[in-house]
């Protein structure tokens, strides 16, 4: 009881199908010091008695709310009447159709804990198709990107200018935990909103004037289904996630009012906001600039079928050639445009715009070797990309950080200097390193312990920055030692493995190495940009090392094997580092 109080509030309409499951993701949590407010915003089915009978089978932790007369308010109205009976220190939402992971109460409360300057806190959401059951849709499943550096505390407003330009990046509302003086000094839900929206008009609130900490773990799982809310406005014309709509025109014009009413006119917030609107404000002139858009694009793809069946192919490999290389033929011709700036685009690696550069090709790795990702699977940090590549081949889960404050974690040790204890030899069946070894300056020894814990027969996946910007703030925290070619890392990783078991493949070209560096995302180049690869440009490292199987007679089946055996030991000889990279912060992202 001497943990902080932590009040979950579960708002709920015509939800018997799926409320039971929502209450017992509350009971499943390993933070025990907690309160559940069940609010029933008017419920005509079996919902309202399944929410009495907890409340009556368990007095002390979970209570019963409505509206009087059992009217339905719609679910800001639901909301702020569980906050006004809340006692607690912090503030959780659940809706009554999705669920909570096991940790999130503990590792959330613990992250606010240190985190004094912080009004709130989210992470990612994973969208949930596969709640089904049905094989075909695990592949619909995803997790929402943050937009903004993972783990940082983000300052006002920048949020609020992120997901007024970008929906697709705000906090999911069972993502959230909120202390409760926030409901005291910035205000509750606003009751006008009563489905679409709301939660977003309370984010503007608090985006303004409070700083947030967005983490890069995921906490809840957002079911979707035909009925959800979000889904009949759909369904009914009132929504619309890729044009103007009339729910989110109401919206833009309360944040408008709120914005005029605290004197933001003219800042930064203001101006993304105006663009916004303008769809809104002049519906005539944007539907001209649609039509004139589409008209462009049909006329550009007809000229250039009618092209090609016309023209010879060498006349158009030389206008291609013309197009591509027009401006850059002379000295001192090169169109420079947005990007002759002594300051790069993003300094976050592009979070802020979309997925950063190198996160494409690490997932295009990751895809390429699923295979490998399977049984007894050990991840670096967190284990997102275990759940995402792994799936059901993934027996057993582990996490790994050299520290004990990532709560995420499965096993803390450090890579350079671990004994059998903290890392049991021959384990795990697949390790997953990304984006980590730059960070640890005895590297040998770390792919050392590798090898070691690896099993016979299991893969290590891991992924080095070639060509990358240097953050400040990991060199000063964790340490940044190290870039990685294709050579220097099949000769540190022959060291351990034989070299018929080891793949190393590079990515990238000068386009995607400037955009990297200069903080564009992977949403700004085309995919062909993308996937082009020259040699001279490494933008990202990746390996697949196979540890030997072992034959009947406990010998190596590979006959190479005894030299590499011998580098391995030669190398845990040497002196060690007691540094490693935090995973948590690895590459900076």
């Amino acid at each position: 009881m001497d943990k902080p109080l932590v009040s979950g509030i579960v708002i709920f309409l015509n939800e018997e199908r799926f409320i039971e499951e929502a209450i017992a993701s509350v009971f499943a949590q390993t933070y025990n010091n907690w309160e559940l407010l069940l609010v029933d915003d008017g419920s005509t089915d079996g919902s309202t008695a399944i929410a009495r009978r907890y409340a009556e089978q368990y007095p002390h932790k979970v209570r019963y709310l409505e509206h009087e007369n059992h009217q339905n308010c719609g679910m800001s109205a639901a909301r702020n009447l569980g906050i006004r009976h809340a006692q607690g220190e912090y503030i959780a939402f659940l809706d009554a159709d999705d669920i909570w992971l096991p940790q999130k109460l503990e590792q959330q409360v613990a992250i606010l804990e240190s985190q004094p300057k912080a009004a709130m806190l989210y992470g990612r959401t994973h969208f949930w198709f596969s709640w089904t059951g049905n094989q075909s849709d695990r592949q619909y499943n995803y997790f929402t990107e943050l937009g903004v550096e993972p783990d940082t505390l983000v300052q006002p407003p920048t949020l609020l200018k992120l997901f007024l330009q970008n929906e697709s990046t705000v906090a999911s509302t069972c993502s959230v935990l909120i202390r409760r003086e926030v409901f005291q000094n910035i205000g509750e839900f606003e009751p006008e909103f009563r489905t679409m929206y709301e939660d977003m008009v309370f984010y503007t609130k608090v985006f303004l004037q409070a700083p947030v900490f967005v983490s890069g773990k995921c906490w809840d799982r957002y079911r979707q289904h035909p009925q959800s809310s979000c889904r009949v406005a759909i369904q009914e014309g009132e929504y619309n996630s890729f044009h103007a709509s009339p729910t989110r025109g109401t919206f833009l014009r309360w944040v408008e009012t709120y914005l005029r009413d605290r004197g933001a006119e003219g800042t930064q917030v203001w101006s993304v906001l105006q663009t916004e609107l303008m769809p809104y404000r002049y519906p005539w002139l944007y539907s001209v600039g649609q039509m004139l858009r589409l008209w462009r694009q049909q006329v550009k793809k007809a000229l250039k079928s009618a092209g090609r069946r016309v023209l010879s192919r060498d006349l158009l490999y030389w206008l291609k050639f013309q197009k591509r290389f027009r401006g850059t033929s002379q000295l001192g011709g090169v169109r420079f445009g947005n990007l002759r700036r002594l300051k790069p685009v993003s300094h976050n690696f592009g979070f802020n715009r979309g997925l950063p550069i190198d996160r494409y090709y690490i997932e295009k790795f990751l895809a390429s070797h699923a295979d490998a990702i399977h049984g007894h699977v050990l991840e670096v940090s967190e284990n997102k990309y275990t759940l995402k590549f792994g799936g059901d081949r993934v027996s057993k889960s582990d996490v790994l950080h050299v520290t004990q404050d990532n709560l995420a974690a499965t096993i803390v040790a450090d890579l350079t200097c671990c004994d059998e204890d903290s890392l049991p030899s021959n384990t795990f069946d697949c390790i997953m390193v990304t984006q980590t070894l730059p960070f640890i300056y005895d590297v040998r020894a770390a792919i050392a312990t590798l090898h070691r814990i690896l099993k016979p027969g299991g893969t290590i996946l891991a992924t080095f920055a070639g060509i990358s910007q240097v953050s400040r703030s990991d060199m000063e925290t964790w340490g940044e030692y190290w870039r990685f070619t294709t050579l220097s890392t099949r000769k540190l990783f022959s060291e351990a493995f034989p070299a018929d078991q080891i793949e190393v493949e590079a990515y990238g070209n000068v386009l995607a190495a400037m955009s990297f560096l200069q903080g564009l995302a992977v949403e700004e180049l085309r995919q062909e940009e993308l996937d082009y690869f020259d040699p001279d440009y490494e933008l990202l490292i990746s390996v697949r090392a196979t540890k030997p199987e072992v034959n009947h007679d406990n010998t190596w089946s590979e006959s190479t094997w005894s030299q590499s055996d011998t580098r391995v030991c030669s190398s845990l000889s040497q002196p060690t580092s007691t540094r490693v990279a935090d995973p948590a912060l690895s590459s900076g992202h």
